[in-house]
């Protein structure tokens, strides 16, 4: 297998560590993330939307190799930037598969009620509103060009180095509490499993990258701290808390998500079913 990520990102380095391609490419915004990437062991290129860039032509010449391709890019108001500049070079190297990692922030809100990949999508956010129209894009150049595209909507990233136990350590964390406000979560080893299983297999379609316990902010921050031995943090209502407008917007979406596809369709085995197996591995790795 040789591997391009479109962007090799915290969720696209678990990616490529399950897979363990003999090749793999990896895409930069800036002269600056050449070296990190290179370090990661990916072959580094530039690609920062714009499509008359000269370096894009290395990005094609790499697409004609790969025979899997993941894009953990964000689209923008111009629409998805991979199929932007590359849909017809896509199309033309006709790779196995193609997996695009997306967000459960397409389904908006659903007052806290059970979602799966057939509920509608309420987006609310402009970047959830952009989602939707980048996976209708990724599905539509799927019916055009016979092309595998699977389309993994992921819920809260956590895991090494994206855990809740510094915060708690400097004491920054807070407990926000919204009354019936709950959110699903996924481990970044078991996005790495989801997404190299859809990759391999050659899957269409849509799938949730969930956990299996849909759970209520507060309670993760209280078991992040028993697992420290120290005192939670204090609790502070929603109403009255300061938060930055993205972070609020998170909790203007409520339900469950589902994710008994991944387990019946790709035959995913979560490492981390819950938020209380994955943090317990976190603090592990953190003491040695």
């Amino acid at each position: 297998m040789d591997l391009f990520c479109f962007g090799l990102g915290y969720s696209a380095r678990f990616t490529m560590d399950a897979l363990e391609p003999e090749s793999v490419w990896g895409t930069t915004r800036s002269a600056e993330g050449l070296h990190a990437m290179a370090a990661l062991g990916a072959m580094p290129l530039l690609f920062d939307g714009n499509a008359g860039a000269p370096h894009n032509g290395a990005v094609s010449d790499a697409l004609a190799e790969a025979t899997h391709v993941l894009v953990s890019i964000a689209p923008d108001e111009t629409g998805d930037p991979v199929l932007n500049v590359f849909g017809d070079a896509l199309s033309e190297a006709g790779p196995n598969s193609i997996c695009y990692l997306s967000t459960v922030g397409v389904y908006g809100d659903h007052d806290g009620g059970w979602v799966d990949e057939t509920s509608e999508c309420r987006p609310v956010s402009t970047r959830s509103k952009q989602r939707v129209e980048a996976e209708n894009a990724w599905l539509s150049f799927s019916e055009t060009t016979g092309i595998p595209v699977s389309i993994v909507r992921l819920s809260g990233i956590y895991g090494p180095g994206r855990g809740p136990f510094e915060k708690i350590r400097r004491g920054t964390s807070r407990r926000i509490i919204k009354d019936g406000q709950v959110f699903n979560r996924i481990h970044g080893e078991d996005i790495g499993q989801i997404a190299a299983a859809a990759l391999r297999q050659n899957a269409s379609g849509i799938f949730n990258g969930t956990d299996d316990e849909p759970a209520a902010p507060q309670d993760v921050i209280t078991y992040a701290a028993e697992l420290l031995g120290v005192e939670p943090p204090e609790e502070v209502r929603f109403e009255a808390a300061n938060m930055s407008p993205m972070a609020r917007t998170f909790y203007g979406e409520n339900k469950r998500v589902k994710n008994d596809k991944i387990k019946n369709e790709l035959g995913v085995a979560l490492a981390y079913p819950t938020y209380r197996e994955g943090l317990k591995a976190i603090l592990a790795a953190e003491n040695g």
